[in-house]
């Protein structure tokens, strides 16, 4: 997500620390290099306009102009102004209502309305909500079922509706049994369709008068582009949208939705799909995303991750055994392979690392180092026995040729894990030390980019 727009502006970033001091001439030829990178990255034209005039407009400040180092001073306000674009702050759901406070979710079909609707639900039964789940989708063939399905496997109640049923109808009766049950909250998925429909408007609008929900939320697929932004606009018009959520942003978007989407709406984007997992729903935060685009990283989503999805007491048994620097094994280094794919895998901790560190790291670790590979390591880990996965010095070539075997690997895949784990005990074994600045030169041999 995003790559080249980011790639792009970093670029244009770079041009403008080798000058001494900025000048109206080469913030001129920024600018046009950042026309171009949001041009390509799909923004609207009316935004891309009044984006670049506010930056220009800043950067030719006096305050600006005297600042000795013009490289930092535009990604400063080129980061505000994406910030602002994006919403300024990230604005939650209002379940301010009288139970149950009812979620309108609405969109076009494939636009991933159905999953989102699930995620959203796992996300509000953290948080300590009743929720119920509803589909009124009686168009698409299965979309009912498949709402159920994910209902049940997250723990999360589904009110059973049919094909056979009026929106209106399925609309009333959960109403009804919501209220019952004493629900906090009700997630209704509406029909989307391949396009844009009166049939389709008509039924949506009725469906809000009927429900009075007190968040509607429009899905879009950021991997639409310029369409996405018509589309909202279109729904806009139609409801009373009170904010928006993008799915697939891990997908090859080119990121023009997301910085567009609110600008031209009006409303703000309150959710991002960052995955197809049940777990890949995330509150959007336009800083972050701002810096993120700027290749600065997401370090405060990371940690946010981390806390949400790390076991914290098999972290402190690790971190023990680190600071001790004894008795690091196998089973503690499939251990971390478990934890990372937690946290979304090598991808997710990539997307989100300052570019500086993730370029270096991009170097030696392509797709097949990445989550494949980690899947890989555990195969190999899970087929040997406890004894080898505590003393790995004992596996010599008839164990090797057993446990390539028994995980359908070759040879060679099991002498690259044991390189890699005697590498790890290396570095485990000079941070015990108090060698850190050691470990810091190991790592920039390994990843140039780490400085």
């Amino acid at each position: 997500m995003l790559e080249n727009l980011s790639g792009r502006l970093q670029g244009v970033i770079k041009t403008l620390r080798g000058q001494a001091r900025l000048t109206e001439d080469n913030i001129a030829d920024a600018m046009r290099e950042v026309r171009m990178a949001l041009l390509e990255a799909d923004v609207a034209l009316p935004v891309v306009k009044d984006f670049i005039a506010q930056v220009k407009e800043r950067a030719q400040g006096k305050e600006v102009l005297a600042s000795l180092t013009p490289g930092q001073a535009v990604i400063e306000v080129v980061h505000q102004e994406l910030t602002k674009l994006m919403g300024a702050e990230n604005v939650g759901l209002n379940l301010a209502a009288v139970p149950p406070a009812v979620i309108l979710m609405a969109g076009l079909q494939g636009s991933g309305k159905t999953t989102t609707s699930a995620k959203l639900a796992k996300l509000l039964k953290e948080q300590k909500k009743k929720v119920l789940l509803v589909s009124a989708d009686i168009y698409r063939p299965a979309a009912i079922e498949q709402l159920k399905t994910l209902a049940n496997s997250l723990e999360i109640d589904f009110f059973d509706s049919s094909n056979t049923q009026k929106p209106e109808d399925i609309a009333r009766d959960v109403l009804v049994y919501a209220k019952r049950f004493f629900y906090d909250v009700l997630i209704f998925d509406t029909a989307g369709r391949l396009g844009i429909d009166e049939a389709m408007m008509a039924e949506i609008k009725a469906l809000h008068q009927q429900l009075n929900p007190i968040e509607t939320l429009f899905v879009v697929d950021a991997m639409q582009g310029q369409d996405a932004i018509n589309t909202a606009r279109a729904f806009g018009e139609t409801l009373p949208l009170t904010g928006i959520v993008l799915t697939k942003l891990d997908g090859d978007s080119r990121g023009g939705a997301a910085l567009s989407v609110r600008h031209v709406t009006g409303k703000p984007i309150k959710f991002i799909g960052v995955s197809e997992k049940v777990d890949g729903l995330e509150p959007f935060h336009p800083e972050r995303m701002a810096s993120r685009v700027l290749g600065m990283g997401d370090v405060l989503s990371l940690i946010e991750q981390a806390q949400k999805s790390v076991d914290l007491e098999e972290a402190k048994k690790l971190a023990d055994k680190v600071k001790s620097g004894k008795n690091f094994d196998l089973e503690d280094f499939k251990a971390q392979m478990v934890q990372m794919r937690k946290m979304g895998g090598v991808g997710a901790l990539m997307d989100k690392l300052p570019a500086q560190m993730s370029s270096g790291m991009a170097g030696k670790m392509n797709n097949e180092d990445g989550d494949k590979a980690m899947r890989r390591i555990e195969g190999i880990i899970n087929s040997m026995t406890a004894l080898e996965r505590r003393k790995p010095e004992i596996i010599k070539a008839t164990r090797k040729r057993r446990i390539a075997a028994g995980s359908g690997v070759q040879v060679q895949d099991v002498n690259r894990l044991l390189n890699q784990f005697e590498e790890t005990q290396k570095m485990m074994k000079m941070f015990s030390k108090g060698g850190m600045g050691k470990m810091m030169r190991a790592m920039q041999g390994k990843f140039p980019g780490l400085r």
